[in-house]
């Protein structure tokens, strides 16, 4: 069988948005990554492409929002991909920046194993961020 031949050594993430000044807030202004480009893509599509690492999260808005949300509760709200992690070095430091800023912090920090904390970011729309941190 064959296996992927990767070109890249990262995975891109896709975030579909209600609403885009708040998630661009969050993800830029309080998380701190880069709005690398701002694309028009066909169908009434925009791609808000943010850098993280070797990733690329992208947000979408289109032109027509979609009716159905994902369900809320980040890793046990429901099946599927749930929350995308961001390994940092400065844990504390962000969640206290995350919660001034008003967003849910609805796990940690907790040491999950030995020298491994993680907290549970809530972005504008309930998406979760897992940012972890290596000690």
């Amino acid at each position: 069988m064959p296996a992927l031949q990767l070109t890249k050594t990262a995975i891109d993430l896709g975030i579909v948005a209600q609403s885009i000044d708040p998630m661009l807030q969050f993800y830029t202004e309080t998380l701190g990554l880069p709005l690398d480009a701002t694309l028009d893509m066909p169908g009434g599509t925009k791609m808000y492409r943010l850098g993280c690492g070797d990733t690329v999260i992208k947000i979408l808005t289109h032109e027509k929002t979609p009716e159905v949300q994902s369900a809320p509760g980040g890793p046990r709200g429901a099946t599927g991909i749930r929350y995308l992690t961001i390994s940092i070095s400065n844990l504390a430091e962000m969640v206290t920046a995350c919660q001034s800023a008003g967003y849910a912090v609805p796990l940690g920090p907790i040491q999950i194993r030995p020298g491994v904390e993680i907290a549970m970011i809530e972005d504008p729309e309930g998406n979760w961020v897992e940012l972890l941190q290596n000690s």
